[in-house]
C-alpha cells in the first residue's frame, strides 16, 4: 500500500514511520506545519509542533529512507484546534486540543488529502492498536494508550488508519529506535499543549478573551467568597488558585463546582458535590459494531488517562447517556466520554460522546 507517515518529530512517529516500511508499505512522510508564526511556538522539547520537531522529523526520514515533505495547514489548525480551544473556554467548558487535533487535523485534513493525492492510509505514532477486525483498542503500555483520544474518529477513518506501535511499550519503541540510528531515540515526551509557548494557559486565554471580572459564589450558603478576573481561567474540579476571601464555615477545601458563562460566575462547595452518576453527552460516534438499538454494559473513561467505571450506556438520537455504577468526580463538560468493552484481546472502543453542561 501507498500510506503516509505523520512524522510529529518524536520518537514514536519515527518508529511507526520505519515500520511500515519493514512492513513492505510505499511510505512518504509528512510534517505539519501548524504555526501561523514559528517563531511564536516554544523551543526545545516541551511541546510537539516547534521548529526542532520539524528538522527532527526530516532527518529521521533520511535515515529511514522515505520522502519528506512539509505541509503547511496553520490556517486549518488555527480555526478547528485553537479558535475552538478559545471559544470553549469561553463558553464555560473544558476542551481537550489534543483530541480535537486528531479529529479535524489528523484524520480529517490530512487524511482527505492523503487520499485525494492517491495514499491508501495514513500511518501515525499512536499508542493504540486496531485489530484484524478492524476495532479500535487500547495499547497494551497502559501508561501511554492514546485509544481515548482517538475514539472520535469515524469508521471511515479507522479504516484508513494505521497503528504500529500498539503492541509495543514506550521502552520498547525506544530500543528499537536507537537501534535503527534514529536521534530522536531519547527525545522527551511532549505533554504541554502545542501553541501556548509557556505553558501559561489562563494567560493565553486572558490576551484573547480579556479581562472580565465577576463572583465566586460558595453553593452551600450562596454567599459570594471571592472573585475572579475571568470564568474562563477555571475548571470543574479545580482546587487550587481560587483565591477565596473566606474559608468555608466546616475549614475543609472548596472545588470549582460549575461555571455559569452568563452570570460570569464560578460556583465552588465541597468535594463530595462534585460527584455525578449520570453523564449526558452530545455528538456520539459509534464505531465498535452496529450503534446499539438498547442499553449497553461496558465501562466508561470520562478523562484522558482517568478512571475507568462501570456503566451502562444508551443512545438515543444525537444524545448519548451513561448511568454509571459508582459516582465520580470532576467530570466536566467538553471532554470526551468514551465507552469501552473489555476484550481479552484488549479493551475495545465502542465509541464517544461530547460531554455536555
Amino acid at each position: 500500500m501507498r500510506v503516509l507517515a505523520a512524522m510529529s518529530g518524536g520518537v514514536d512517529s519515527a518508529v511507526a514511520a520505519a515500520r511500515a516500511v519493514a512492513a513492505g508499505h510505499e511510505v512518504t512522510g509528512v510534517h505539519l506545519a501548524l504555526a501561523r508564526n514559528p517563531q511564536t511556538y516554544r523551543t526545545g522539547a516541551r511541546g510537539c509542533c516547534t521548529q526542532e520537531d520539524s528538522r527532527d522529523a526530516r532527518r529521521a526520514a533520511d535515515v529511514i529512507g522515505i520522502p519528506f515533505y512539509v505541509w503547511d495547514m496553520a490556517d486549518r489548525f488555527h480555526s478547528d484546534v485553537v479558535d475552538d480551544f478559545v471559544a470553549e473556554y469561553a463558553a464555560g467548558r473544558t476542551p481537550n486540543p489534543c483530541l480535537r487535533c486528531n479529529e479535524k487535523i489528523k484524520f480529517a485534513a490530512v487524511l482527505d488529502r492523503a487520499v485525494a493525492l492517491g495514499f491508501d492510509a495514513v500511518v501515525t505514532g499512536h499508542h493504540a492498536r486496531l485489530g484484524a477486525d478492524g476495532l479500535l483498542r487500547r495499547s497494551v503500555d497502559a501508561a501511554k494508550d492514546q485509544s481515548y483520544v482517538l475514539a472520535v474518529l469515524t469508521r471511515e477513518q479507522l479504516d484508513r488508519s494505521m497503528f504500529p506501535l500498539g503492541d509495543s511499550t514506550k521502552a520498547q519503541v525506544r530500543e528499537e529506535a536507537a537501534r535503527r540510528g534514529l536521534a530522536v531515540a531519547d527525545k522527551p515526551d511532549s505533554h504541554d499543549i502545542c501553541f501556548i509557548a509557556d505553558g501559561d494557559t489562563r494567560g493565553f486565554l486572558a490576551q484573547r478573551l480579556g479581562q472580565a471580572p465577576g463572583d465566586v459564589v460558595d453553593a452551600t450558603t450562596g454567599a459570594v467568597v471571592g472573585s475572579h478576573t475571568g470564568a474562563y481561567a477555571y475548571t470543574v474540579g479545580q482546587r487550587r488558585g481560587l483565591h477565596l476571601d473566606r474559608p468555608a464555615p466546616d475549614g475543609r477545601p472548596r472545588y470549582v463546582l460549575s461555571i455559569t458563562p452568563k452570570t460570569n460566575t464560578v460556583t465552588v462547595g465541597p468535594a463530595e458535590a462534585l460527584e455525578v452518576a449520570r453523564v449526558r453527552a452530545e455528538r456520539p460516534v459509534w464505531t465498535g459494531g452496529p450503534r446499539p438499538e438498547a442499553p449497553v454494559e461496558c465501562e466508561v473513561q470520562l478523562r484522558a488517562h482517568g478512571d475507568v467505571v462501570p456503566a451502562t450506556v444508551t443512545l438515543d438520537g444525537d444524545t448519548f447517556q451513561a448511568e454509571l455504577r459508582r459516582p465520580v468526580r470532576g467530570v466536566a463538560a467538553g471532554q470526551a466520554v468514551v465507552a469501552y468493552r473489555p476484550d481479552p484481546a484488549g479493551d475495545i472502543v465502542l465509541g464517544s460522546a461530547t460531554i455536555a453542561g
